[in-house]
Order: C-alpha cells, then sequence, then structure tokens
C-alpha cells in the first residue's frame, strides 16, 4: 500500500508526520516573531532619524514618517502571520486524523508571505534612497 493514498481512503499517518507538521508550526512563529522583531526596529529607526535631526539641525522635518507605519506593519503582519500559521496546523492535523494526505498544491500562505515581504522590501529600498 503507498503512502500518499489520492483518493482519500483510509491511510495511517504516522508519528513522522505529526512531527512534521509541528515543525513547519514552528517555522512559521519563527518567521512571525522575526517579521514583529524586524518591525520594531525600523519603527524605532524613526526615532534614531529624529535624534539626528537634533544633532543637524538642518535635516528634513518629517523625514522619519514612513519607518513607523512600516515597521507597524510588519509587526501586524508578523502577528497575522501566526494566527494563520495556527490554523493552519490545526486545519492540518484534522486532515492527517481523518487519514487524508493529499498534498498536492504548493503553500499558499508562503507564497502570499514571500510576495508581500518583496514589495515591503523594493519599499523600503525606495524610502532610504529617497530619505
Amino acid at each position: 500500500m503507498s503512502e500518499a493514498n489520492p483518493t482519500g481512503g483510509a491511510n495511517h499517518s504516522s508519528v513522522s508526520d505529526y512531527l512534521a507538521a509541528e515543525r513547519t508550526l514552528l517555522a512559521w512563529i519563527r518567521t512571525g516573531l522575526a517579521l514583529m522583531g524586524f518591525g520594531f526596529v525600523v519603527a524605532r529607526f524613526g526615532l534614531f532619524l529624529q535624534q539626528l535631526r537634533v544633532i543637524e539641525p538642518g535635516a528634513h522635518e518629517n523625514s522619519y514618517g514612513f519607518s513607523i507605519w512600516f515597521g507597524t506593519g510588519l509587526i501586524a503582519t508578523g502577528v497575522i502571520l501566526d494566527i494563520f500559521a495556527s490554523l493552519h496546523h490545526v486545519r492540518l492535523i484534522r486532515q492527517l486524523n481523518h487519514g487524508e494526505s493529499a498534498f498536492a498544491r504548493p503553500s499558499r500562505e508562503g507564497l502570499v508571505l514571500a510576495v508581500f515581504l518583496a514589495c515591503v522590501g523594493v519599499a523600503m529600498a525606495i524610502y532610504l534612497i529617497v530619505v
């Protein structure tokens, strides 16, 4: 009997399947925490620019405003990512418990996150060039 049963029949999942699902959940949680930490650093970058303005009065008045929004957006993205990772993990464990093992599609969440972070990276690069 094959390990992957595309017909959705009674296929028993092994312990390694559950452990792999848990490792995946932990990787998503680490990614969410990294996004939150990076968002905090980006938001505090605005404070650093504000302190530079005190030292050098000729600097732009509001050159630090966007970093707070970028940072807050990254923190919110990290929180949302952790919530979605938890929901995905619960759904995956439920599928494993019911013997469903059809993993024929790529990770939609991973692809959305990669595209979002690429857009944020481009926006931040443009912001740093302009400022």
